[in-house]
């Protein structure tokens, strides 16, 4: 692994993997109803990765949570959980690990499911593709609406693209938070922050956060941003707690 990256901005992907991505339409099937595809997925999910996350976070990186009683203020309902995006395997299934017992989906980039061999497991671990139409739009929110009614776990990691190890926040938009507005549900924040171990990978402890809520006396766009603002600004706060740089990111 590099201990030097090298950028031009903060939406700089370090992605080395092609893929054929498909567009989401109106066609895509984000709610599966077929029992035997939805059996599979619980296997999967529960039996099969949850476990392995658990066991993979332990061993690599000590991981632990701070603050994570913060959720039960939201327990009796569903809500969505802010991310930084730091890990290319772990974050597959960290809101999971965070928000045990409650199902979480993530919003994802339409590569996670155009990977071949990888993509039908992907939708059973929860990957919510985002649409590229008005259709799929359409569609997209009914189905991020019927999992918060049915009190799961919306997650999103506003920074899009992965950088390892990066120890502070990037700059994100307002754009993710449009959901949560017109949902009027509650948002948390979770900081990954890098700690100094006697190992050659550091120690992850994650900062929970929250919950915001939509401010109701402001309008849409609003609303939107001064969401944003209270996520952002406390991640970037919690990021300060990492005291070690596994790698190196150099503005060019």
């Amino acid at each position: 692994m590099e201990k030097i990256r090298y950028y031009n901005n903060e939406n700089d992907d370090f992605g080395k993997n092609k893929i054929d991505t498909v567009k989401i339409d109106g066609t895509y099937k984000y709610i599966h109803k077929n029992i035997i595809w939805n059996t599979i997925s619980l296997i999967l999910y529960r039996i099969i990765a949850t476990p392995i996350a658990y066991i993979y976070s332990k061993l690599k990186f000590r991981f632990k949570v701070i603050n994570k009683q913060a959720l039960d203020k939201a327990k009796n309902s569903g809500y969505f959980m802010y991310i930084n995006h730091t890990q290319e395997i772990l974050d597959t299934l960290l809101p999971t690990l965070v928000g045990f017992p409650k199902k979480a989906y993530i919003i994802a980039h339409p590569n996670n499911v155009s990977i071949k061999g990888l993509k039908t497991a992907n939708k059973m671990l929860g990957a919510l593709p985002i649409p590229g139409d008005i259709e799929s739009s359409k569609n997209f929110l009914e189905t991020i609406k019927k999992y918060i009614n049915k009190k799961a776990i919306i997650a999103v990691y506003p920074e899009a693209h992965v950088w390892s190890y990066y120890t502070k926040i990037r700059k994100f938009n307002e754009v993710s938070f449009r959901y949560p507005v017109k949902l009027n549900a509650p948002v948390f924040s979770v900081t990954i922050t890098y700690k100094k171990s006697k190992r050659k990978t550091p120690n992850i402890v994650a900062f929970v956060d929250g919950p915001f809520y939509p401010n109701k006396s402001k309008n849409i766009k609003e609303a939107e941003k001064d969401l944003r603002d209270n996520v952002y600004n406390t991640m970037v706060e919690r990021s300060k707690n990492s005291n070690v740089e596994y790698i190196k990111y150099i503005k060019k």
